[in-house]
């Protein structure tokens, strides 16, 4: 038995699905210290949670509004000491086989109580499942970025963004009032953004949603550049992705 109790943090969407988890964690108490800190309705709260309470175990759902538990799980992997992550869901099409061989255990609702208490019993042996493995998993482009601002971590939502930008061992993300620091590759954020934002250059991806038009430079010589809306700056195009102008330009 654990000398101290096993901090849980309840996530997910629905009141009935949490009240169930809190009642088989009180169940599981008789065996094996346990107790719930708190619980979340989506990612976002369990986030802000679990950076202000000690957590060790997130008892995650995976189909929640705002947040999803897969994209919740990404931002977790960016804590200093990450808790261990055990998905609920009432699907078996999440990439579940993934997420055993990695030793992240998942629970298929209506959760028994002796799945949850031999996934609770190997929590705190349990290795977080890779980031890689969490962004193929989830199929779906990150509604948020987690950065990393005064020791905490920050969420800066996608539709913010209005260009990125690589920057020696950065991406800085601008916004329409402020720049973030990433910590990625440009050439992934391109392929999972790749719907909603555009590369212009080597080092630029410009949101779709914020270009407002295209202008050229005076001369013969004079280069293309996007013009962004509700800013005055300007952002060069390189030659090699000039295309898009005339790709733009047939659309409208």
């Amino acid at each position: 038995m654990l000398d101290d109790p096993l901090k849980v943090l309840v996530v997910d969407d629905e009141m009935p699905a949490r009240r169930r988890l809190r009642e088989l964690l009180s169940d599981v108490s008789a065996k094996l210290p346990v107790e719930v800190v708190g619980e979340a309705e989506n990612g976002l709260k369990a986030l802000e949670m679990i950076e202000s309470e000690e957590v060790d175990v997130v008892l995650l759902d995976i189909r929640m509004p705002d947040m999803d538990g897969l994209e919740l799980a990404q931002h977790l992997m960016k804590l200093p000491n990450p808790p261990a992550v055990i998905f609920t869901t009432a699907y078996n099409d999440y990439a579940l086989d993934a997420f055993e061989v990695h030793a992240v255990d998942y629970l298929l609702k209506p959760v028994r109580l002796g799945r949850l208490f031999n996934a609770l019993s190997r929590a705190s042996a349990m290795r977080p499942l890779p980031l890689d493995m969490l962004k193929q998993a989830s199929g779906a482009p990150r509604t948020h970025f987690s950065v990393h601002e005064r020791g905490r971590i920050h969420l800066v939502p996608v539709a913010d963004i209005v260009y990125m930008k690589a920057e020696l061992k950065y991406v800085a993300l601008n916004t329409r009032d402020k720049t973030y620091l990433l910590e990625e590759f440009l050439t992934s954020l391109e392929e999972e953004f790749h719907d909603s934002f555009l590369r212009i250059h080597r080092n630029t991806l410009v949101a779709k949603k914020f270009i407002a038009g295209f202008e050229k430079e005076s001369g013969e010589d004079g280069g293309w550049k996007v013009v962004l809306e509700g800013r005055s700056e300007k952002l060069p195009i390189s030659r090699r992705q000039q295309h898009i102008v005339r790709q733009y330009r047939m659309l409208q």
